[in-house]
């Protein structure tokens, strides 16, 4: 494990110790920083402290960076519908039922597993368990996901996400008519006290999430709506649409009890853009609905005709 130690002098009073950080962790990204601060490996004047803690001028900072951790996620020959490849960054067109990356318990059958059988040049930024992950989107939610090569676009794709400069925009069908076209959904999203399986509007530690929404369509008593999103927390989309009377169809934990959950919820990472991390040029991608989705939008439709 390697150690830093720093002091704090006068030209850093009452800044705040991510960002100071990002001064002496050059190779690290803001994010990776507050990981590090979250998983107490930051400790001022040998006290734990939280990313939003402002330095004070002779503070004793130490930093510990742990090795990463050795576990086996194997390369895995699973098909990959890949929208985009370089020397930097791959977009996939992730299916729904394929889970992101692995975790304690699950260590086969994942994208990252799939990536690794793919190339062999990830990102080791979030370590061997999510490797070349930048973002990640439901096992249940299909669609776009932009995965970094190397730790240069890692750093500047975190970046990106951190600054809400990254383009992302899914489209739900959702239950029930909702009346206006546009609609902007801000509330803070935390762990469900109840159920830690899932997430909840609540004003308790909880994190501030921003949901854009345009209605699309209109059937009996649905709607296909798109989400755009300014934020990126867990479960967000199906946390916000919820929480306005309006659950995604299909969703086995926010949605109705009576809806065909065989294909989780109709819920699809449509549209992605981001700035290239190394040519700087805007790059936008958009995939097609999965069939299944598409067959419902048509069954929708017909009824109204019937």
């Amino acid at each position: 494990m390697e150690t830093i130690k720093i002091t704090v002098d006068e030209t850093n009073q009452g800044q705040r110790i991510d960002k100071l950080l990002m001064l002496y962790l050059k190779d690290m990204s803001r994010t990776q920083i507050q990981q590090l601060i979250r998983q107490n490996h930051v400790r001022v004047n040998d006290c734990v402290i939280k990313a939003s803690y402002k330095v004070e001028t002779g503070d004793q900072c130490l930093i510990e960076i742990p090795e990463p951790e050795n576990m086996d996620v194997l390369p895995e020959n699973i098909p990959l519908d890949i929208v985009y490849e370089d020397q930097d960054v791959i977009v996939v067109n992730k299916p729904s039922g394929m889970i992101v990356h692995p975790s304690p318990g699950i260590y086969s059958g994942t994208l990252v597993n799939a990536l690794l059988y793919h190339c062999q040049d990830l990102s080791g930024i979030n370590g061997v368990m999510r490797p070349g992950i930048v973002h990640r989107i439901d096992k249940e939610t299909s669609g776009l996901l932009m995965v970094a090569k190397n730790d240069m676009a890692h750093q500047s794709l975190s970046e990106q996400l951190q600054e809400h400069t990254v383009i992302r925009r899914y489209q739900a069908l959702v239950h029930g008519l909702i009346p206006h076209e546009f609609g902007r959904i801000e509330a803070p999203i935390g762990r469900d006290p109840h159920d830690r399986q899932k997430m909840t509007c609540t004003d308790k530690n909880a994190k501030e999430a921003i949901t854009n929404f345009q209605v699309i369509e209109r059937f009996r008593d649905m709607c296909l709506v798109e989400c755009r999103l300014e934020t990126g927390r867990t479960h967000q989309i199906r946390v916000h649409m919820q929480y306005i009377g309006h659950p995604v169809y299909g969703d086995p934990q926010y949605g109705l009890k009576r809806d065909d959950t065989s294909h989780g919820q109709y819920l699809h990472a449509k549209i992605l853009g981001f700035i290239h991390p190394r040519t700087q040029k805007e790059m936008y991608f958009e995939s097609d609905l999965p069939d299944y989705f598409v067959e419902k939008l048509e069954q929708l439709r017909q009824e109204m005709e019937g």
